[in-house]
């Protein structure tokens, strides 16, 4: 009869905790081994280490730092490294922030085919928001977003827009971390008054930034909404204020905002019932 083989641990019998391990030097090859990990059902430290070709000690360093970000799991009982649930959340961050931009394109093209302005289209992080896609303006004076700029929630049209419908207490805590920087002389920098201007996007369901970024640039914003009717991302309109007036803001505010619902509901998204 033959004697099952004994699997090899999934962790050293001396192994520091996750915490207490030391930081990994070389990403690509954390990033190698994560691959391996994501690819197998569940790997021991030996298994892992191989495919990887990474000495043991190595790899357990490098998986302890990858589960204390959640990256990776390690499973108690059978001994094995499996992927974690961070790699999902990135990994549907991802497919969103395409989905949404992909959806967005002909909307953003009708959009600045009939007001004459640069559509951007920019998504939720922790601390501001990053734009995506853009469809620019003919015009010789336009404003321009390169893909992967970021900005602050209280200072972009998109980011009031966003923080406006978040949750009151997802909001205060928002609040509360963020950095009320000033950019120009319009920015809004204490949290009351950017609370009653929040109060006033709610209510009409788009936000405007009146310079509050960029002197002399105004843009017009509203929110893009997931399944759980949650803003993940926000559709803007943006120009120089000699084109920008007030009227002209106040008549496209609200196309901006049917526009955002239309991405929303192309990406089976929920708008909420406003208040």
């Amino acid at each position: 009869m033959s004697v099952p083989q004994k699997r090899l641990r999934g962790r050293p019998r001396l192994a520091q905790s996750a915490t207490e391990a030391g930081g990994v030097q070389t990403l690509d090859r954390a990033v190698a081994l994560m691959r391996h990990v994501a690819e197998a059902n569940g790997l021991s430290l030996t298994e892992a280490a191989a495919a990887a070709g990474l000495p043991p000690s190595t790899a357990y360093r490098m998986l302890a730092t990858l589960q204390h970000h959640g990256i990776v799991e390690f499973d108690e009982t059978a001994q094995l490294w499996h992927i974690g649930a961070e790699c999902f959340r990135i990994g549907a961050a991802f497919l969103r922030r395409r989905k949404i931009a992909e959806h967005g394109r002909q909307v953003m093209q009708a959009l600045v085919a009939r007001s004459g302005e640069t559509a951007n289209l920019a998504v939720a992080e922790e601390d501001g928001v990053v734009f995506v896609s853009q469809v620019e303006t003919h015009e010789p004076i336009r404003a321009f977003f390169r893909p992967g700029t970021r900005a602050p929630f209280h200072a972009s049209g998109v980011g009031k827009a966003i923080l406006a419908h978040l949750s009151a207490e997802r909001a205060a805590a928002m609040l509360d971390r963020l950095a009320l920087d000033r950019f120009t002389e319009h920015t809004i920098t204490d949290r009351a008054s950017l609370a009653r201007d929040l109060a006033r996007i709610r209510a009409r369901g788009w936000a405007l930034d009146d310079e509050e970024r960029n002197p002399g640039m105004r843009c017009v914003a509203a929110p893009i909404f997931n399944e759980y009717g949650e803003p993940i991302a926000g559709l803007s309109l943006s120009g120089p204020t000699v084109r920008m007036t007030r009227a002209t803001v106040a008549a496209l505010g609200p196309v901006v905002r049917e526009a955002a619902v239309a991405i929303t509901r192309s990406i089976g998204g929920t708008v909420p019932a406003q208040k």
